[in-house]
Parts: structure tokens; sequence; C-alpha cells
């Protein structure tokens, strides 16, 4: 789906994009908080055209997904927190600073998107037992065209900022936006099976959105906790295995070790080089090396090159 002109314009606006080098730090976490406040405001609003119609049309499939759309919202608040506290300095405590507590705000993330799914499936199940009238059905359709489309401008807008900063827990919450349009559109088939005369659509529905929402745990799930555990995408590493191997002077490049902290990537880098080399020239071609990386890969903050002499670097290999 694509934003209207007027939106696309707003993208561009703002703190400025992800930049290179450890001046991004500070740039891309301002923009992350842009990102979260604006898509915040957006899914309140739904979530309270939501509330108003559920109240009066008693619809457990659009229950279901309020429940949803209202803790989309609050997943903001732990990435706010996150973002803020990504910007102090390094401690004695905290040497590496305070990077990962992004991906601890994607573990709070989850937890809210599978209460959000277990609340909503109790309630489906509960209506199935004690099923109720709904009511005004041309508001309920409604209000599932508006969850859609504040749902996917939503996701639209997370994913492209959690992309620009590298923000797994921004993406991830971006996705769970678009599941939750998806979703939100799923309520007009409940009010189509109602209008034809098969009241248990409704509930049926609202248990299929809760369906939907623990396959958003599961998904994203897989991303957060593989960056808890410091795993990468295996071709970031060739990737900076390639832009090391690329400086002239570097004969080899052996161990490459990546990892996340928050949407900061680290990197530590052996690299063999002539034996002939002093301390000093060995040092001057580590800092070109530093160079080429935070210029060709992209979220490096931080990259430490060790260099070692061709042979005894093929001693240790072996």
């Amino acid at each position: 789906m694509q934003l209207p002109q007027f939106l696309q314009d707003f993208l561009k606006k703002g703190p400025a994009g992800a930049k290179k080098g450890l001046d991004a730090v500070a740039t891309t976490s301002e923009r992350g908080i842009w990102a979260l406040k604006w898509s915040f405001i957006m899914l309140a609003i739904t979530s309270a055209l939501q509330v108003i119609v559920f109240f009066f049309s008693g619809s457990t499939a659009l229950l279901a997904d309020t429940i949803h759309n209202v803790a989309d919202a609050a997943t903001a608040i732990p990435l706010w927190i996150a973002f803020r506290y990504t910007n102090r300095a390094p401690t004695k405590r905290f040497t590496y600073g305070y990077g990962r507590i992004e991906d601890l705000a994607g573990v709070i993330i989850l937890l809210i998107i599978l209460a959000s799914g277990i609340v909503a499936g109790y309630e489906s199940i509960q209506r199935f037992y004690h099923p109720e009238p709904v009511k005004y059905l041309w508001a309920v359709a409604a209000a599932s065209v508006v969850g859609f489309i504040g749902n996917e401008a939503v996701a639209i807008f997370r994913i492209k900022v959690g992309k620009e900063i590298g923000s797994a827990a921004l993406i991830a919450d971006g996705y769970h936006a678009r599941t939750d349009g998806i979703a939100s559109l799923s309520v007009l088939l409940g009010v189509i099976g109602i209008w034809l005369g098969f009241p248990l659509a409704d509930p049926i529905i609202g248990l299929i959105i809760s369906f939907v929402i623990m396959k958003i745990v599961w998904r994203s799930g897989k991303d957060i906790f593989t960056r808890l555990l410091d795993g990468v995408d295996p071709a970031v590493v060739d990737e900076v295995r390639a832009s090391a191997a690329k400086v002239p002077g570097v004969l080899g490049v052996d161990r490459v070790r990546l990892r996340w902290l928050g949407h900061k990537l680290n990197a530590e880098v052996d690299v063999a080089v002539a034996d002939t080399m002093n301390v000093g020239q060995a040092h001057e071609l580590g800092e070109q090396v530093v160079a080429q990386l935070r210029q060709d890969v992209q979220y490096l903050t931080t990259a430490l090159v060790h260099t070692d002499a061709a042979s005894a670097a093929a001693h240790q290999h072996a």
C-alpha cells in the first residue's frame, strides 16, 4: 500500500536519517523517538474511534481488534524509553553503553502483544457460550476500515524509519502494525457474516485475530531474541569481510565478530598484514580498515581492528 503524497513528504521531515560513524547514535535515536511519537498519536486516534463503536455495537471481533490496537499503541512507551537511554554515554559499570535496553524493550513489546492475544482470545471464546447481538453493523464496518488505514499508515512509517536506523524492535513493531491492519479488515468479514444471518461469525473472527496475534509473537520473537544472543545476519559478516579485504595492504581477513547493541552495530576484525610492517604502519593500516568499514557497512558505529603479521596469522588460523 502506498501512502498519499503528503504523508510521504511528512516521512522525509523530522530528524535526519541514519548516518554512519559515532555521531549516528544520537541522530538515529531522535528519529526513532519522532517516529514513535507520531505513530502513537495515529494509533491512539484509531483506537479511540473503535472503542466508541464497540461500546454501542457490542462486536467481539471489533473488541479483539481494539485491544490489539491499544496494545500496539502502548508498545511505543518501552521503545521511547529505550531510545532515550541509548543516547547516554558508557560508564565504568556499563562499558558498552545502554544500547541493549532497546532489545529488552523488544521483549516487553512481545509480552504486551502476547497479553493482547490472550485477552482477545478469551473474550472471543466467551461469546461462543454467551452470544450477544451486534448492533450498528454499518458503524462496525466503518471502524474496521478505519483500523486498517490507521495501522497500515503506522506500519509503513515504523518499518521505513526502523530500516533507516537499523532498529529490529521498531521494524518488528511496524510489521506488528501491518498485521493489525489486516486483522482490522477481517472484522468486516464478521459484519458480512452477521448481515447474512450467521451471528457466530463475530466471535469466530475475533478468535482468528487472536491466532494472528500469536503468529506475530512467534515471528517477531525470533528476531528479537536473535539479537539478544548477539546473532547477526551472515550476509553482514560477509559484507564486513569483503570491505576489510579490499583495503590495500590487507593480505587476509581472519576473524570477524559482530554484535548489535540496540540499533548500533559493533565490529571486531582481525586482519593479516605483511611481516615487514612496523607497529606504526600496522596501526595506520588498521585505521584505514576502520574508515573503509564505516563507509561500506550500514549502522556500523564502532570497529576494532587487530593486525597480525601474515606468518603469525596463518599459524593462528591453523
